[in-house]
């Protein structure tokens, strides 16, 4: 039975953690601080491998509920009711009471929360630049996110439903066709499509031996349930 904590209200939305998330904060933060951070830093001593390993998690879920608060507050000014935000294992929600009215409105909401990363990347960036001289660990943290906001940028704009991509696919389609079902149905078969090789491609990153790498693909292959937050971390 999954069960979800409430945190904290902003903007009077709701702000949840689903009980999966300990376990990715703590598997992110694990991967960090083990792996990612001594590969490119490996004179640090061994507590500040772990205490930028904690600060980049907790500044990534930090990125992951900015994307979804964004999103969350342009529907809301649209019309939409939002009721809370969830972060799951693989990312964030939003729990919004209906589907938009027009393609037009659709396609709007969709398309700000990869755009937000984009930005949050973009400060990251301008706080690396800043620091990079001065301090050696706020400049990897800081490059790090920026680069994982990037990514997830990218990756949320894969056309496979509900992923922002998808949601713009099925915009385009809901434009062209003029009706949701019919675009929902392609967006969601993309979607499935998109699932399917990512499957395939996880199998073939574990059976070469690469376990974390491929374990990631496989579970981003639930794109019909959760946004997903999956490649973020690289694991070697």
């Amino acid at each position: 039975m999954r069960t979800s904590w409430h945190i904290i209200t902003l903007f009077g939305i709701e702000i949840r953690i689903d009980s999966s998330w300990i376990f990715i904060f703590g598997l992110i933060t694990w991967a960090l601080a083990s792996h990612y951070f001594p590969s490119y830093y490996p004179r640090w001593p061994h507590w500040q491998y772990w205490g930028v390993g904690v600060a980049a998690s907790v500044l990534l879920f930090a990125s992951v509920l900015a994307h979804e608060l964004t999103h969350s507050l342009v529907a809301r000014s649209r019309g939409e009711e939002v009721r809370s935000i969830t972060l799951f294992i693989f990312g964030g929600v939003a729990e919004i009471a209906h589907e938009p009215e027009t393609a037009a409105k659709e396609f709007i909401i969709a398309l700000v929360e990869p755009l937000s990363s984009l930005v949050i990347a973009l400060i990251f960036f301008g706080i690396w630049i800043a620091v990079r001289e001065a301090s050696a660990p706020m400049a990897a943290l800081a490059r790090y996110l920026a680069v994982i906001n990037i990514i997830l940028a990218l990756f949320n704009m894969i056309p496979g439903f509900p992923l922002d991509g998808g949601r713009v696919l099925r915009a385009i389609a809901w434009k062209i066709t003029g009706n949701l079902k019919r675009a929902t149905r392609i967006a969601s078969i993309t979607g499935q499509a998109i699932a399917f090789v990512l499957i395939v491609l996880g199998i073939f990153h574990m059976l070469r031996g690469f376990f974390f790498n491929g374990i990631w693909m496989p579970s981003s292959g639930g794109l019909s349930t959760v946004r997903p937050l999956v490649g973020i971390v690289r694991f070697s």
